[in-house]
């Protein structure tokens, strides 16, 4: 007997219906009720750089891996990071910053 391939995943074809996307969204969100955020779970920052950062990757339509791969970081999970305001290399925000047309730049503290 010839041992079945497990699927790897399912591919929709074509765009959703108004009546199907009305259906999924449901689902999506009885799924929240059900199982609502944990409020103790990680959230990207609400200001500062991450949160530049993440807009800006956002406005562009853009996921964490097409980021990082046009900034040339191996690891998606780094610009992840940034937006969730963590340590990081400079570099690495540099490169990130770069890849989105952005620039940093250092100004005056106001003390």
């Amino acid at each position: 007997m010839m041992a079945r391939k497990k699927a790897k995943g399912i591919t929709r074809r074509g765009p959703v219906s108004p009546a199907e996307a009305e259906r999924l969204n449901k689902i999506r969100r009885e799924a929240q009720r059900d199982f609502p955020p944990d409020p103790n779970h990680p959230r990207p920052a609400t200001s500062g750089i991450g949160a530049k950062i993440r807009a800006a990757r956002q406005r562009q339509g853009l996921t964490w891996y097409a980021v990082a791969k046009a900034a040339g970081i191996p690891n998606p999970a780094t610009v992840r990071d940034i937006e969730y305001g963590r340590d990081t290399k400079l570099s690495s925000l540099e490169a990130v910053a770069a890849a989105l047309g952005l620039e940093l730049d250092l100004v005056e503290a106001d003390l």
